[in-house]
């Protein structure tokens, strides 16, 4: 079953020069993109810098606008979405775990603000009162923490006091608030070490599991996209140029871009 449907979605950026920052040129980051993300599976788009991935995971997002084309959900365009409305579908999480999360507001702080907003009904009132409400939010990001691996005394805390990798389950907590039904991951693991990575990459296989996440992973890793996901999309300045699942994609490439990827990466000494 199809769950999001991105439908010949370009996005260009102008460039601005001159004393009076006047438009002298464009870069055209998405050229008619085109990919479906099927309900449960966990879709890589991969690619090297530059060539739209990021562009077209905050397009998804609801961050950015595209300049043509169309997101849809189960068929329904995403821009007759309230933003609210959106946000309970679609969370992102961002590649730098040091500046995802606000440094001047602790960690309960920031929790309670998201799972406020997924106890508020379309009413727009909480059912709840005072201490249990307070009660309730607190409990629910103790759960959201303890989910992602970390105690609920991490609550009272501030983000500086916590390593690369706790930032990025922080931020995953953060996400999760919602109970959203797709995930985009954008470069999660480039920021952290290689057993950090392998910490994190398992919290999103459990995290799939538990939860029944649909995935949409940005990586320039082609080991991590052959590791967890179920497809591959290859994007070579913002056009897709090749798809198909690991094995196929990976091992035995179609197209000259794909086999420089592979061939890019170091082998490591014997």
């Amino acid at each position: 079953m199809t769950l999001l449907e991105m439908k010949n979605i370009s996005k260009a950026f102008p460039i601005e020069g001159g004393i009076f920052r006047k438009r002298i040129g464009f870069v055209q980051a998405l050229k008619d993109v085109s990919i479906d993300v099927r309900k449960g599976e966990t879709l890589a788009l991969v690619g090297g810098s530059g060539c739209g991935k990021s562009t077209l995971a905050r397009i998804v997002a609801g961050l950015l606008t595209p300049d043509s084309g169309d997101v849809l959900w189960e068929g329904r365009s995403l821009s007759t979405c309230a933003r609210q409305e959106r946000a309970r579908l679609i969370q992102m999480i961002f590649q730098d775990p040091y500046a995802s999360l606000n440094p001047k507001l602790s960690v309960g702080t920031q929790l309670m603000e998201v799972v406020r907003l997924a106890l508020t009904p379309p009413s727009g009132t909480l059912s709840l009162k005072g201490e249990g409400k307070a009660g309730s939010m607190r409990a629910t990001c103790v759960d959201l923490l303890e989910s992602v691996g970390l105690s609920g005394d991490a609550l009272s805390h501030y983000p500086f006091q916590f390593s690369g990798g706790q930032r990025q389950r922080i931020a995953i907590a953060r996400a999760l608030a919602l109970q959203p039904r797709l995930l985009i991951a954008d470069e999660p693991l480039s920021a952290l070490d290689v057993t950090v990575q392998a910490q994190i990459l398992a919290l999103f296989k459990g995290l799939k599991s538990t939860l029944d996440l649909t995935f949409l992973f940005i990586t320039h890793d082609l080991a991590v996209a052959a590791n967890f996901a179920d497809r591959i999309v290859v994007l070579k300045e913002g056009e897709v140029v090749e798809e198909g699942t690991p094995a196929t994609t990976l091992v035995a490439p179609k197209h000259p871009y794909t086999r420089a990827l592979l061939d890019a990466v170091p082998a490591l000494p014997r």
